[in-house]
């Protein structure tokens, strides 16, 4: 298969930077010496369809080393960074078809053509390479022994799948890891949403009122940090739990048409549809800035936002101006993830729990698939409390363990006051 990428000649760029990442990698450091020994993936064709940045390029890197044979395309047209994905071609030999700004048709053909690889395993962010596998290259199927998933998006998408009886092959929901969402999603998506918004817009967010869509554990994370710049922090949510929570964690809470009006900064990260509406555009506020922190670019109704401006032009790379009324609306990196599309992504020190996860995920599925159903399981506990135990010695950090005396105590139902 040949690779699809921008420029070759842009790996050594790439190289220092995917370097640069792994120093602060420490838990998949360790795992890839391990995995790099003992080749538990061999004889594996693995579809990889991630984020392709420095971060995911360790992760790859990882799987080849423990034998994997690995073709990997982009999850979004926006988040690839096109000198890694020219390093992993150039200086690793992985199949790589990702292109920064590529358009949708584009887009899925990159993911057609990493299914020539023939896959035995797959590892999806948003589940778009699964959907596709089984709605139009169910040839494929057969030979796939299981696979992981990596985002919210994602394991809401293959859930539907196995609770309809859909679903053909087992997949391990890495999103749900303990050390995944608590820390990626949390602080990883809150720190990174700020800098694709700052970077794109080179605002100051001090003093300035800012939405934020859904209080998930990515919404709690972009909420604390604007918090945090100084910001004036209102939350929506359709969630009665979620919202009383954001309410005492000291935010203010309302409903969308009432923030909106209030917004100088706007952040949908719900995983829904249509979040920002067709009804509310003409209720904001003059010059609002306007992103997306979920997966796909549906939260916010670009169409319609579209329709109703009478001009629109490109102000910054990042920032289009829609002129809705006598009202400036600006909408950033076209609705995408602006995390990874104004900026890049996720650091790499939350990045390494998540994709050690699914690294040993990975080894875990070779290891048990004929144990499993075609379900969507959680991350083994005990693979999670490893990612988290490495974690720990790479930081310094020692924590107490149980004695005897306590164990058999809350293993008892017979002691009492």
């Amino acid at each position: 298969m040949k690779s699809d990428v921008k420029n070759l000649l842009l790996n050594t760029k790439g190289r220092d930077r995917v370097e640069w990442a792994y120093r602060d990698m420490p838990v998949l450091q360790e795992v890839n010496s391990v995995l790099s020994r003992n080749k538990p993936l061999k004889n594996i064709n693995l579809a990889a369809c991630l984020h392709i940045t420095t971060e995911t390029a360790n992760l790859l890197i990882t799987l080849k080393n423990a034998g994997a044979k690995v073709a990997c395309c982009a999850s979004n047209p926006l988040s690839t960074q096109d000198d890694v994905a020219a390093h992993l071609v150039k200086d690793h030999g992985i199949t790589t078809f990702a292109i920064k700004g590529i358009n949708d048709r584009g887009y899925y053909k990159h993911i057609v053509n990493s299914l020539a690889i023939k896959p035995n395993m797959t590892m999806d962010d948003g589940c778009d390479l699964v959907t596709l596998l089984h709605k139009t290259r169910r040839k494929y199927l057969k030979e796939i022994i299981g696979g992981t998933e990596e985002t919210t998006t994602g394991v809401i998408r293959l859930q539907s799948m196995s609770k309809n009886q859909v679903l053909k092959y087992p997949i391990i929901a890495v999103n749900n890891a303990f050390t995944k969402h608590l820390f990626d999603n949390r602080y990883g998506t809150g720190q990174s949403v700020l800098d694709g918004i700052m970077r794109a817009t080179n605002r100051l967010l001090a003093g300035k009122t800012f939405v934020v869509c859904g209080y998930g554990w990515c919404g709690k994370g972009l909420a604390m940090r604007a918090n945090g710049l100084g910001a004036n922090v209102i939350v929506t949510e359709i969630d009665s739990t979620k919202a009383l929570e954001a309410k005492m964690d000291g935010f203010q809470v309302m409903t969308g048409s009432e923030a909106f009006k209030k917004g100088d900064f706007i952040c949908s990260v719900t995983g829904n549809i249509n979040v920002i509406d067709k009804h509310h555009f003409k209720t904001l506020k003059d010059g609002v800035i306007i992103s997306n922190a979920g997966h796909f670019n549906v939260e916010i109704n670009i169409k319609a936002l579209k329709k109703m401006s009478s001009k629109k032009r490109k102000l910054r790379t990042d920032i289009e101006e829609f002129t809705v009324g006598k009202k400036k609306v600006n909408l950033l990196s076209d609705g995408r993830l602006v995390n990874l599309s104004a900026a890049e992504g996720h650091p790499s020190s939350v990045m390494d729990m998540s994709f050690s996860n699914q690294a040993l995920c990975s080894e875990y599925i070779v290891k048990n698939h004929k144990k499993l159903k075609n379900e969507v399981y959680d991350v083994p506990l005990s693979i999670d409390n490893k990612v988290a135990r490495i974690k720990l010695k790479s930081m310094n950090v020692k924590i107490d363990k149980l004695t005897s005396e306590q164990t058999k105590y809350l293993n008892s139902w017979e002691s009492g006051t």
